[in-house]
């Protein structure tokens, strides 16, 4: 009898031991699940990230963003800025769907800015403010300098709308007239479209020898990435081992949205015959792309081992091949520059 008692104690001994792991497993998923809502959990995972700009790299760090570039006479010009994040002043806009949308925006208007700001770096001359932008400016109570961007930023969706929606739906439209029942084919063949104007986008413009060089500052900037994440000291010698080909790359967020944007606009779509109908829909339904393609995205990013996320994750890279080049060493310094200092482990004076 004392035995079979020994036996039923160590039993509960071992399911209560059972119990505890599974309840501290189930606060754990809860918690993950919390911080992945919340956008906890992205801000706890160390990473950088960066934009190749003229002659030069952006890297932007938790607390600023650092802004390197190569003058002709070969020094290396740094210039810090503090970041404000909006989503710590509005929870909210950290949410899933409406982070993605809100980093696309940011990304967009500081792209921007950061380019102009490269070319003032460098010391070339800017564009001067037109009689237009100095009234909207007075009128807006804004500077001519930030009105500038906005229009910068308006033109570039503009661009963007009429190249990879117009065309595609006119496109479509005619598809439509030839198979107006099969939609599921049209939208494939739509979005097959968008990626073939935005791989043409791409090819085109790096024939041009400036933007060739931009692509390596990008392939610099990749490399730079990934030996900081690896842990190696940030060497031009170390960094150069690295692949430019990185899977947190805005042009792999491209292609998920491009992906994504064939099932949403399949499942969620209008299928009317109208191209302005077709247009609206499309664009209505673009901050759903771009908030599910964000998260996606970050998640695929951090479990790059996983053999299923390497093969989602494979698109993007060999797209990767056409926006990253194999820079030099004097490329990979400047970019490490930049990194080093939006890391805080070199300081500039701060550019507010």
């Amino acid at each position: 009898m004392q035995i079979g008692r020994s036996r039923s104690v160590c039993f509960s001994y071992q399911d209560k031991s059972i119990m505890e792991v599974a309840n501290s497993d189930m606060k754990k998923f809860w918690k993950g699940l919390k911080d992945w809502f919340t956008g906890d959990w992205f801000r706890q995972c160390p990473s950088v990230g960066g934009q190749a700009v003229m002659e030069g790299v952006m890297m932007q760090g938790k607390k600023c963003i650092a802004i390197s570039v190569r003058k002709k006479d070969g020094e290396i010009v740094t210039r810090k800025k503090p970041i404000k994040r909006i989503s710590e002043k509005h929870r909210w806009l950290g949410y899933p769907l409406i982070r993605g949308v809100v980093n696309f925006v940011v990304m967009l208007y500081t792209g921007v800015g950061i380019i102009s700001e490269s070319a003032e770096m460098l010391g070339e001359e800017t564009e001067e403010p037109s009689k237009f932008e100095k009234k909207l400016a007075e009128w807006l109570h804004m500077k001519p300098d930030d009105v500038m961007m906005i229009m910068a930023v308006v033109l570039a969706v503009v661009l963007a709308v009429v190249l990879f929606f117009m065309v595609p739906i006119a496109l479509e439209s005619l598809i439509k007239m030839v198979l107006p029942e099969n939609e599921l084919l049209i939208n494939f063949v739509g979005g097959l479209i968008r990626i073939g104007m935005f791989l043409l986008y791409i090819v085109s413009v790096s024939r041009l020898k400036e933007i060739k060089r931009v692509f390596q500052y990008h392939g610099a900037e990749h490399k730079a990435v990934f030996c900081n994440e690896s842990g190696l000291p940030l060497t031009v010698e170390n960094a150069q081992k690295f692949s430019t080909l990185h899977p947190r790359c805005g042009t792999s967020f491209l292609v998920i949205i491009f992906v994504l944007s064939i099932i949403i606009f399949t499942l969620l779509g209008t299928d009317s015959s109208n191209v302005f109908m077709r247009l609206g829909s499309r664009l209505a339904l673009l901050p759903l792309v771009a908030g599910i393609s964000y998260d996606i995205l970050q998640v695929l990013a951090r479990m790059p081992r996983n053999w299923l996320v390497k093969a989602l994750m494979w698109p993007g890279l060999m797209m990767q091949k056409l926006t990253t080049a194999e820079p030099d060493d004097s490329m990979v310094e400047v970019a490490i520059r930049s990194l080093k200092v939006a890391q805080g482990i070199e300081d500039v004076e701060t550019d507010d």
